[in-house]
């Protein structure tokens, strides 16, 4: 992505949403605490990290010939959930999609903020939700989001993201998954997903090759696909352990073309790219 500055409004209110999340997560711990020996909804959630060969992102490639590290928290609450996301990159090296904000060196490059409610109608499940990108690689941004999924076989779900801050876009993302046990309590986690991406003000306009420049047409194309596999393996009660491997790659001409040795995306084209890694949840 391209880097800019910042500004310090969005910082302060990077800080404040933390505030929120921590806020929350000390409310609906003093509910449920309050609930203990009642009949009444508990909270739940999680804490993991997550070690891998590399950050994708909608396709994009956000680290290169390094090691990231991914830590989050998960609370939730009769539908509400606040979620807290990092990614630490080992050794910053630039690709076509990033610019380091520590060029060969360790990073804290990314904290991102979740805050959505879930209502549920039998097997269908409504969500709603609000995103903070806290990116120290490029402009720190905003997205509200609207997704629907179905419980039957494959759980097809649709989400519609918005950005509505720094790079004004939509992104639609399909995804279907599938879980079959293997061995005892091992359990075979199957995933794919497809996006499509419309980018709606001038910094998405595409390169072209009479100008030189990024001055075509905004970008608008059947964007990424990922195909997935995994296992859940639990190794406590409440602790899993999940080696995951993941393919990705560009679903039209569009999302992998170059022009004239540049990406006609101005974000950077898709590559045929593998992802490999394993994290540890702790659930409660």
């Amino acid at each position: 992505m391209k880097r800019t500055k910042g500004g310090g409004m969005i910082k302060r209110f990077r800080y404040l949403m933390t505030m929120i999340v921590f806020l929350f997560a000390i409310a609906v711990g003093v509910i449920h605490a309050d609930d203990i020996g009642q009949n009444s909804d508990k909270v739940t959630g999680s804490v993991s990290a997550g070690v891998y060969n590399r950050y994708i992102f909608r396709g994009y490639e956000l680290s290169s010939k390094s090691i990231v590290i991914q830590p989050s928290i998960t609370v939730s609450y009769k539908g509400f959930s606040a979620i807290y996301w990092g990614n630490i990159d080992s050794d910053e090296h630039p690709t076509q999609s990033f610019i380091p904000d520590r060029e060969g060196k360790k990073s804290f490059n990314e904290s991102d903020l979740t805050i959505s409610y879930t209502y549920s109608i039998d097997k269908l499940s409504l969500t709603v939700g609000y995103i903070y990108y806290g990116t120290k690689y490029a402009d720190e941004t905003e997205e509200v989001f609207l997704s629907s999924s179905y419980d039957i076989l494959t759980k097809p779900t649709l989400t519609i993201y918005r950005d509505i801050s720094s790079y004004p876009s939509t992104y639609i993302n399909l995804s279907f998954s599938h879980s079959l046990p293997v061995y005892r309590d091992i359990i075979l986690d199957l995933a794919a997903s497809f996006g499509y991406f419309k980018g709606d003000n001038a910094y998405w306009k595409t390169y072209k090759d009479s100008t030189g420049d990024y001055t075509g047409k905004k970008y608008n194309a059947l964007h990424d696909g990922k195909l997935q596999a995994g296992l859940s393996i639990p190794i406590a009660k409440t602790v899993l352990v999940q080696p995951v491997v993941q393919y990705w790659f560009p679903l039209s001409g569009k999302a992998k073309r170059t022009v004239d040795g540049h990406s006609y995306n101005p974000n950077g084209h898709l590559d045929n790219t593998w992802v490999t890694g394993v994290g540890i949840t702790f659930n409660f």
